[in-house]
C-alpha cells in the first residue's frame, strides 16, 4: 500500500500548543490597579454531558438588550416629505394667482389699445369726412334756381 521509500506515519502524533505572546505598546504607562470586591459571588454550575464529562463553570447572565428608545409615531423624513409638499401647493398656488395676474393685465391692455385705436380712427375720420370749416380747402357753392341750357350753367 505504502511505497517502500516512504515513511510511516507514527499512531498519535503530539499536539503542539502555541501561546501567543502579548505585545506591549511602545509607551507603557503604569495604571494603578484598584482591588474591586464583587457585590455577591458568582455562582458556580456543574453540567453532566451525555457521555459522562462533567463541566462546571460559572453561570453567565444573558446580556440584557438596552431598552429600545420610544420612537415618534412619524419618522422625520416623512414630517420633510409632508412639509415639502405643503410648501410646494403654497408655491403652486401663488404662480396659479401669478398666471392669472398677468393674464387679467394682458387682457386690460389689450381692451386699452383698441379703445384707443377706435377713439383716434374716429377722429380720423371725422377730421377727413367734414367739409365744414376753413380746413375744407374746396369751393362753397349755393346752388337756388339754376337753368341749365345746352349744357351750359346759367346762374
Amino acid at each position: 500500500m505504502y511505497p517502500q521509500n516512504t515513511p510511516r506515519l507514527p499512531a498519535q502524533r503530539a499536539v503542539e500548543v502555541h501561546h501567543p505572546n502579548p505585545i506591549s505598546p511602545a509607551v507603557a504607562v503604569p495604571t494603578p490597579v484598584v482591588p474591586v470586591q464583587p457585590a455577591t459571588m458568582p455562582t458556580v454550575a456543574s453540567v453532566v454531558l451525555s457521555d459522562g464529562r462533567v463541566v462546571t463553570g460559572y453561570a453567565i447572565s444573558p446580556v440584557q438588550p438596552e431598552p429600545a428608545t420610544a420612537k415618534p409615531a412619524v419618522s422625520r423624513a416623512a414630517a420633510n416629505v409632508a412639509l415639502g409638499g405643503v410648501g410646494f401647493l403654497a408655491v403652486c398656488g401663488g404662480l396659479l394667482l401669478l398666471t392669472t395676474f398677468i393674464t387679467a393685465l394682458t387682457a386690460l391692455i389689450t381692451q386699452l389699445i383698441t379703445l384707443a385705436a377706435v377713439v383716434f380712427g374716429g377722429w380720423i375720420a371725422v377730421q377727413v369726412f367734414s367739409a365744414s370749416g376753413p380746413r375744407s380747402g374746396g369751393t362753397t357753392v349755393n346752388i337756388r334756381k339754376a337753368v341749365i341750357k345746352r349744357n351750359h350753367f346759367h346762374g
